[in-house]
């Protein structure tokens, strides 16, 4: 579990780095991909790693406090996206990127809605159906683009720090 933490602050402060300055200002219409939930959900999705909610935890509170939204919308969002991972790599698929796929629609809708109602609630409301169309809709598109290759990275992490039991 150890290495799994002390490996969560230097790959999560490069996402964040990353997402800031490249990944974030590659737009389709008005949606972003979001490189630090494709990163949990893939992690959260790899059964061996133990320290899945504590990449959760710093990797919201680090989104949190760089971007404009308050930084509960992106604890929470985050959470919710490694929960979501850990339930499918436990109990339901077997099929790594089918699930993949899932946590990644399911968790950048519910994420942007989360961060829609809190901007419509303390900021300037928009029209929720000009906002499905131009951001969520574009965003969830570039996150599903982007799964694949975000997935087999970390899966590849994830054998290097915790490798399989050999059994002979």
């Amino acid at each position: 579990m150890r290495r799994g933490i002390l490996v969560a602050i230097p790959v999560l402060g490069l996402a964040v780095m990353l997402q800031t300055s490249i990944i974030g200002r590659i737009n389709l219409l008005n949606g972003a991909a979001d490189l630090v939930l494709l990163i949990l959900a893939s992690w959260g999705l790899q059964e061996r790693v133990s320290s899945a909610w504590v990449w959760g935890v710093a990797a919201g509170l680090l989104v949190g406090f760089v971007s404009g939204v308050p930084w509960y919308v992106y604890l929470a969002g985050y959470l919710a996206v490694v929960g979501m991972a850990r339930i499918l790599a436990h109990r339901v698929w077997q099929a790594p990127l089918l699930a993949m796929f899932t946590v990644t629609l399911l968790g950048t809708t519910m994420l942007l809605m989360l961060t829609y109602a809190v901007r419509s609630l303390f900021e300037v409301s928009l029209p929720f159906n000009l906002s499905f169309v131009q951001i969520i809709l574009p965003s969830i598109l570039l996150n599903l683009l982007l799964a694949i290759p975000v997935h087999a990275l970390m899966r590849d992490l994830a054998d290097r720090l915790y490798p399989a039991e050999v059994v002979s």
